[in-house]
């Protein structure tokens, strides 16, 4: 492969990017009109069950099954492959079109909250649940959650795409890439050797957001066969914090809802009412 040499002035070549070419764009804003449906209840999700979608639909489910009865909610597809992440309602909660976005409505007026981690810290301070109230205990959850905002770039946007989408594998990104993700897992599994959970005994919402990026990509779940690739194996403590996080009820509702891909008994394409999961899972609606 020759070597690249960047031109003198950078332009938008509309084809590159892979296998999300249509959806990326260097500009802003929306690309048409389109309002949000609107449920029943105060608290309106708009997502999908990608990593970041899944921490906030976990942790609603963990909230619900906690019994604070006010985290009722609706959740909404936003299919990012069909570009409905730059439709005029959803730009107008989230002006950086990414998933998820959450729209209160048990305020006024309502309060729009974007970006998987301040979604998170706002449900726990609302509900004064998964986030310790301590000085000590709040600053180490906040830290690994202000981590994991900063480091899951390198493993999604940086190894992922290059390793699994980019339309031509270059050895330089995905060696840089897969070395800075098992830094990466080493940080964890050096941390789970020391403690049960992220941030201490306690289950918090930093374990909410690792979870969905670091503990599934453990499994194979993840960019093909990555975990072969990155011998993810080798972290046996994340590979048991990964385990026993899965085994939790609420956290196995909360990776079906928005999930268009996949198993179709693992598909809840909306959510709106917890009898959604016994009857309104894709294989019941398309049997």
């Amino acid at each position: 492969m020759s070597e690249y040499t960047p031109p003198k002035v950078w332009t938008w070549e509309k084809e590159s990017g892979g296998k999300f070419a249509s959806t990326n764009r260097p500009i802003a804003g929306p690309t048409h009109d389109k309002d949000l449906p609107v449920g029943e209840h105060p608290l309106q999700l708009h997502s999908l069950a990608t990593p970041n979608g899944v921490k906030v639909t976990v942790m609603l489910e963990e909230l619900l099954a906690a019994g604070h009865k006010g985290a009722e909610y609706d959740a909404w597809v936003i299919n990012i492959g069909d570009g409905d992440q730059f439709g005029s309602g959803f730009v107008g909660i989230n002006p950086n079109s990414k998933i998820p976005a959450l729209l209160d409505r048990s305020t006024d007026p309502a309060t729009r909250v974007f970006e998987s981690g301040a979604i998170l810290m706002y449900l726990a301070e609302k509900f004064g649940a998964f986030l310790p109230s301590d000085g000590a205990a709040r600053a180490e959850t906040l830290s690994w959650l202000f981590w994991q905002m900063g480091s899951a770039p390198y493993l999604g946007g940086g190894f992922g795409h290059f390793y699994h989408y980019a339309p031509t594998k270059m050895e330089y990104p995905i060696d840089r890439f897969a070395m800075e993700t098992k830094r990466q897992m080493d940080v964890l599994d050096r941390r789970l050797a020391e403690s049960r959970y992220i941030a201490g005994d306690d289950y918090t919402i930093a374990d909410m957001a690792i979870w969905p990026w670091y503990g599934v990509l453990t499994t194979g779940a993840l960019y093909g066969d990555a975990d072969t690739f990155l011998q993810v194996h080798e972290y046996e403590n994340v590979v048991r914090w990964h385990g026993e996080i899965a085994a939790r009820e609420p956290v196995q509702r909360g990776r079906k809802v928005n999930r268009i891909f996949g198993p179709e008994e693992d598909q809840l394409h909306e959510r709106h009412d917890a009898s959604d999961f016994d009857l309104r899972t894709q294989d019941k609606l398309s049997g």
